[in-house]
């Protein structure tokens, strides 16, 4: 595989648009072709303006959804509907205004908010349901695009330095306890679930993300930095702005 794109933008909002737009193209490639496009969301500041946009891009074309599969990187276990879940997030940026078949919905279970050790059972059950959808041929279906937030600390997904997920590959998504960052429990994709995608794009803006992205590209540990260990199977996009690029 060539070495990972990098694309340079001067702010966060030209960082979302131009994702979008290029997103957006690949969409509507994939119905030209006649085949389902499987698309892995992510959450966070940039990571939900990427979906504000790709909605806006969406309306003014007429793109059409019916092809479309939406799947998560990542989820806080937190009970449904909570402001803090990705999945509300996604709904309110994206997923509401279009005209996409319930079914191909695909959220990570949530929180009950009583039993906690239910966050087993709830990446178990993901793991099965991206299983179901690869119709055998394989723990989780193509993804065509995974996108992916990184945090400061260089974690993608909810796979954060030094946990255990981050070497896990006999599932495709993982129970995170202790998370450092809150809430302390969620379910995460596993490396080997997220390079099973064609097209893994990083999204990572802010001055806070800088040294982030210089170990990602500087071929740092999967333990130190996750992000580093982060490969599509045809494309690796970094996606910057000029503050998040500043220590390449």
């Amino acid at each position: 595989m060539s070495e990972p794109e990098i694309v340079r933008t001067n702010d966060a909002a030209q960082l979302a648009q131009s994702a979008a737009s290029r997103l957006a193209k690949l969409i509507v490639s994939a119905e030209t072709a006649e085949r389902d496009f499987h698309l892995v969301l992510t959450g966070g500041g940039v990571g939900i303006q990427t979906l504000a946009a790709l909605r806006d891009e969406a309306k003014a074309s007429g793109m059409k959804w019916s092809h479309v599969h939406l799947w998560w990187g990542d989820e806080r276990f937190l009970p449904e509907g909570d402001a803090e879940r990705n999945e509300t997030q996604a709904r309110e940026a994206l997923i509401d205004d279009i005209d996409i078949p319930a079914d191909n919905v695909h959220p990570m279970p949530a929180s009950d908010g009583t039993d906690l050790a239910e966050v087993e059972r709830a990446a178990t059950n993901y793991s099965a349901a991206l299983s179901v959808a690869a119709r055998g041929e394989g723990p989780v279906p193509e993804f065509d695009v995974c996108l992916l937030g990184l945090g400061p600390d260089a974690h993608v997904a909810s796979l954060f330095p030094g946990l255990p997920g981050v070497r896990e590959d006999g599932a495709a998504a993982v129970a995170v306890h202790d998370s450092p960052k809150p809430p302390p429990t969620r379910v995460s994709l596993t490396l080997s679930s997220i390079n099973t995608a064609r097209q893994v794009w990083v999204l990572a803006a802010g001055e806070s993300k800088a040294e982030a992205v210089r170990l990602g590209l500087s071929g740092a540990s999967v333990d130190e930095a996750p992000v580093a260990g982060v490969k599509g199977g045809e494309k690796t996009v970094f996606w910057l702005d000029e503050a998040s690029a500043s220590k390449l």
